[in-house]
């Protein structure tokens, strides 16, 4: 009888970048990862088809969730931990951009199941952890997504999302202030993971928007359009830059790194 080969590993992408998506994977790879002595993590990008201003994609949350959760792989390795990426969630909650093109919306409780079943699979074919990443932040969005982890056992899953005051608190002047949506912020993001889709010619003509989408939650606003964004964006997309962007995405994968770590009790060098 032929000796049986050991699974084989992930493969590389071209110029070397680790391949790291659960897709790309054989039954065999991920039983081998299933059953490694390495914790094995799942984590689930979460995001939005959204307007986001005449400069970025309907898909720019869910871009950005990917490429937190892409650094993030290389950070838990570094604690030992083996992650690799699930294929993305890219509808959700998505009232608040009613009344634009691209706006589309699912409803919470539609969301907070899938997520879940999605989760508990994941957890019933061999993964240790779950981690919802997600960079929608719409309030009712993000609850639904929170909503999904309930009933878990402890250590199981998490969520990782920047309206967590800790995590909050690490991020941009911009973000901190609430004038976000498709802002400086964002739209840094989006230059350092995906630049060839910003519409440049368009972002750097963008005069400032100066509304708080924080501010108008607090004062009962529920649309873009209350809250005086007429274009579907908020702050100063023309500051934008690729360097912003990848100092902003390295602490997007430190607050997934540090959810992952604490839930799982894994200590981190450095």
């Amino acid at each position: 009888m032929a000796a049986i080969s050991p699974p084989r590993p992930p493969s590389l992408r071209e110029g070397g970048e680790r391949d790291v998506s659960i897709g790309t994977l054989t039954t065999k790879d991920f039983a081998a990862l299933a059953e490694g002595e390495k914790p094995f993590v799942i984590l689930l990008p979460v995001g939005s088809v959204e307007p986001h201003g005449p400069h970025l994609p309907l898909e720019t949350d869910t871009i950005i969730s990917f490429a937190a959760s892409r650094r993030a792989v290389d950070l838990l390795a570094e604690a030992g931990i083996e992650a690799r990426i699930a294929p993305a969630v890219p509808y959700g909650v998505t009232d608040f951009a009613s009344g634009f093109a691209g706006a589309v919306s699912v409803p919470a409780a539609t969301l907070t199941a899938f997520v879940a079943a999605v989760a508990k699979a994941y957890l019933e074919a061999g993964a240790r952890h779950v981690c919802l990443v997600n960079n929608h932040l719409e309030p009712a969005h993000d609850a639904a997504v929170r909503a999904a982890t309930e009933g878990f056992a402890a250590g199981s899953a998490s969520v990782a999302c920047p309206l967590t005051r800790r995590w909050a608190r690490t991020l941009s002047a911009e973000f901190k202030s609430g004038a976000c949506h498709a802002g400086q912020y964002e739209s840094s993001l989006v230059l350092a993971a995906r630049p060839e889709l910003v519409r440049e010619a368009v972002r750097e003509t963008l005069p400032e928007v100066a509304v708080s989408l924080s501010e108008g939650i607090r004062a009962g606003k529920s649309t873009f359009a209350e809250m005086g964004m007429a274009s579907a964006y908020a702050g100063t997309p023309a500051k934008a830059s690729d360097v912003e962007g990848r100092e902003q995405l390295e602490l997007l994968a430190e607050m997934i790194a540090g959810e992952v770590t604490e839930a799982l009790g894994v200590a981190r060098v450095g």
